[in-house]
This record gives C-alpha cells, structure tokens and sequence, in this order.
C-alpha cells in the first residue's frame, strides 16, 4: 500500500483533487490509499511524525498566510527525505524552485485530469517498482510496502504476512524466493520468521524473543541463533 496526503488550503480543491486521484488509483489499479487530506499544513507534520507516507500532494500557494509550499517542503523533508513530492500550482514560475526539494512532479491545476494524472502516477509507481533498496512488491497484483517501515516477515502455511508499523500484509509467495531478493538489513532469525534488523528494539537470547520498535515480536530459532547474533549489533540491541 502507498500512503498519500493530499494538503491544499482550498476546501474545494483539496476535494477535486482527492476524487481525481482516488478515480486513478481505481482506473490503474493501484494499490494506494489516501491517508489525510487537510487545508492545514500543520496536520501533515503531525501525521508524518508518527505514521508512513510515502507520497504527499502539495499546494505551492497559501493565500493569506506567510507560508508557502516550498518552506512546507523544507519541514517535510526534515521529517521524511525520502518520500515523494509532488506540487500543485495555478503559476509556472514557481516551479524551477520546487526542483529544489527533490520533487518527484507538479501539476497545473487546471489542466488536471484522471488521463493526465494517470500518467505521473504511472511513472511514479514505476519508480517506486524500480526503487529496491525503499519498495517491495509483494505480489502480482502490484502492491508495494516500503521496506523501511516492515518489522518482520512470517510464514504462515502458505501465506507469507509483512508485519508493518501499524498493519499487516498478506501475499502468497515463496519464503525463500522473498529471502533472496531482501537486503541485508532482513535477517533469516527462525524458520518462519525474517527480521528486520533496523527495526528491532530489544533482543531476548534467553527467551530467544525479538521485540521491535512498535512492541510485536518474533522467535529466534535454535538453527539461526548462531548466525543472527553474529548479523547484530549486540552494543545496540543485545541487553
């Protein structure tokens, strides 16, 4: 799933685009979600700050208020660098500057449309697919999870479920097949389970317990123990 935020201080844009792009999530079949659409700008680094985004769709212009797009961007990108920006704007000459930002693309708004905005989303979905060490694509059906945000992975008879941040994702797919293709921060830690290593809060070689950063847990297996302790920071992890 690709999370997205949509933040333009016109209630009635912020309604257009938000029905635009879910008519191009459904055309494309793409595995995205609109997870907050505001008008204030302050409520995407509130979001940000405790949930994963990995798109935001963003006004350059805020009538009235002495803030732009851009400076909003600067705070983004303390909060996140590495998720996409794309703006949104009546004027060409703001444009240059939003490059700056690494933005991904921008749209004029009143040349919005589902085909035209199928397109960047084409292209970014594309890029996200072409992203190995950010995106995973867990089956055939396009979906991607950021690797980042993944605490472990199990296998669970014939399913295979991501555990991420804050839900779940089910795939059938090989166990050993997903292994080989994962970087090598995933460490095989029992037969069933794959650890991400930079997720991980505490380990318990007494109770060969993995507890990591949003309080699940896996098991370490007799047959990994060995070779995981060996992949882990012990002055980090091990207490």
């Amino acid at each position: 799933m690709i999370n997205f935020i949509i933040c333009d201080d016109e209630t009635y844009m912020l309604d257009k685009l938000s029905l635009l792009f879910e008519k191009a999530f459904i055309k494309n079949d793409f595995d995205a979600k609109i997870v907050l659409k505001t008008t204030n700008y302050n409520d995407i680094f509130k979001f940000m700050s405790s949930h994963l985004v990995n798109v935001v769709i963003l006004d350059i212009e805020f009538h009235g208020q002495d803030i732009t797009g851009l400076d909003i961007a600067e705070k983004i990108r303390k909060i996140n660098k590495d998720c996409y920006l794309i703006f949104t704007t009546s004027h060409f000459e703001y444009v240059m500057q939003a490059y700056q930002f690494k933005t991904f693309d921008y749209l004029i708004k009143n040349a919005i449309t589902v085909d035209s905005l199928s397109n960047t989303l084409i292209r970014l979905f594309d890029d996200i697919s072409n992203s190995n060490n950010r995106f995973f694509k867990i089956d055939n059906k396009g979906t991607f999870i950021d690797l980042n945000d993944i605490q472990f992975i199990e296998k669970n008879g014939m399913k295979i479920i991501f555990h991420a941040s804050h839900k779940n994702y089910e795939a059938y797919n090989s166990f050993s097949k997903i292994e080989n293709k994962l970087p090598n921060n995933f460490v095989r830690c029992h037969k069933s389970f794959i650890a991400n290593i930079n997720n991980i809060n505490h380990v318990s070689f007494s109770e060969n317990i993995i507890t990591f950063k949003n309080e699940s847990f896996c098991y370490i297996g007799p047959k990994y123990k060995n070779s995981f302790m060996e992949m882990i920071n012990h002055d980090t992890i091990f207490k």
